[in-house]
C-alpha cells in the first residue's frame, strides 16, 4: 500500500466519531493501566465515587449512576467487596438486590487514587486549552445522553477518562445493534471503509491502519470472509503474504451501512456539517495525536 492510499484511508476513517470514540477509550484504558496504582479500575473508582453523597446506595442506582450494565455492576461491586473497600448486604426493601456501603478503607482508597486520576486528566488534556478540554468534556457527555443518572457525581461528569470510556460503551451498543441486520459489526464496518478507500491490502498494513493487534485482524477477516464480503489473494510481490480485496457484496454493505453510522449520533451532536460534530471529531483526534507524540 501507497503512502497516498494510506493517508486517504485514515483521512476516512478519522472522520468518523464513533471510531473515534473507539481508539480513545481504548488509549484511556491504556493509560489506565500505566499511571494508576495496583488494582484500581475506573469502575470501582466510580462506584466509590458514587457512593460518596449518600450512603447506603443500591446496585442497580449505582449502575446507572456509572453507565454500566447490572451484571457488570455485580463483578465490580464483588471485588471491592472482596477487597475491602465496600459492606455489600441485602437490600432490605428488595431481597432480591443488594445495597453498598464504603468502609473506612474505600473511603482511605478514594483518597489515595485521587491524585493519580488527576494526573490522568492531566496526561488526556494536556494539549489542550481549558476552554478545549471543557468543550470536549461538554460533547462526551452529550453522546452519554440520558445513559448517566442525574445524579452523577460531579468528579465524574469532569472526568475526560470516565466520558471518553461511557460515550464509546453508548455508541457501540447502538451502533452494534443498528448493524445486525447487516451481519456485520462496527468493527467490520470501519475495515471495510478503509479497503474501499484505500484498496487491497495486507492482513499486517490493515493492523496497522486499525492499530490492533495481527490476532484481532485475523479474526476480523474470517468473519468478513465467511460472510463473502472479503476474499484472502496471495501477493503477487510476496507469495508468503495475502492481499485482502472487497468483494461485489462488501460495496453494497458499506453503502447500506453508511446511513446508519451517520445516523447514530446525529440526535445528539448533528451530521457531519454541525458544529457539534466537527468539534467532537477535531477534539478527539487532537487528543489521540497528543498520546501518541
Amino acid at each position: 500500500m501507497d503512502e497516498t492510499a494510506r493517508q486517504a484511508a485514515l483521512s476516512q476513517i478519522y472522520a468518523l466519531p464513533g471510531h473515534l470514540l473507539w481508539r480513545a477509550a481504548a488509549r484511556v484504558y491504556v493509560e489506565l493501566d500505566r499511571m494508576l496504582p495496583g488494582r484500581t479500575d475506573l469502575h470501582a473508582y466510580a462506584v466509590l465515587i458514587g457512593l460518596a453523597d449518600e450512603e447506603p446506595q443500591t446496585q442497580s442506582s449505582l449502575a446507572r449512576m456509572t453507565c454500566v450494565s447490572g451484571t457488570t455492576l455485580t463483578s465490580v461491586a464483588q471485588a471491592l467487596q472482596r477487597d475491602g473497600l465496600v459492606e455489600r448486604v441485602r437490600n432490605p426493601d428488595d431481597r432480591r438486590s443488594y445495597s453498598l456501603t464504603r468502609t473506612a478503607e474505600g473511603r482511605s482508597v478514594v483518597r489515595r487514587w485521587a491524585p493519580h486520576v488527576r494526573r490522568l486528566e492531566e496526561r488526556l488534556t494536556e494539549s489542550f486549552s481549558r476552554a478545549d478540554a471543557d468543550r470536549l468534556r461538554e460533547l462526551l457527555g452529550q453522546v452519554v445522553g440520558d445513559q448517566l443518572d442525574p445524579r452523577t457525581p460531579r468528579e465524574l461528569m469532569e472526568s475526560t477518562a470516565f466520558l471518553i470510556t461511557r460515550a464509546h460503551l453508548r455508541a457501540h451498543r447502538e451502533f452494534f445493534t443498528a448493524l445486525e441486520p447487516l451481519g456485520i459489526e462496527p468493527r467490520h464496518y470501519g475495515t471495510l471503509r478503509l479497503l474501499q478507500v484505500a484498496g487491497p491490502a495486507t492482513q499486517g498494513e490493515l493492523a496497522g491502519l486499525l492499530d490492533v493487534s495481527p490476532a484481532t485482524v485475523v479474526q476480523i477477516v474470517d468473519h468478513l470472509e465467511h460472510r463473502g464480503l472479503v476474499a484472502r489473494q496471495r501477493d503477487p510481490a510476496d507469495r508468503r503474504a495475502y492481499r485482502l480485496h472487497l468483494s461485489d457484496a462488501a460495496h453494497r454493505v458499506v453503502v447500506k451501512a453508511e446511513p446508519i453510522a451517520s445516523a447514530v449520533l446525529a440526535d445528539r451532536i448533528g451530521g457531519p456539517r454541525s458544529r457539534d460534530h466537527r468539534d467532537l471529531v477535531r477534539l478527539l483526534a487532537e487528543l489521540l495525536s497528543s498520546l501518541d507524540g
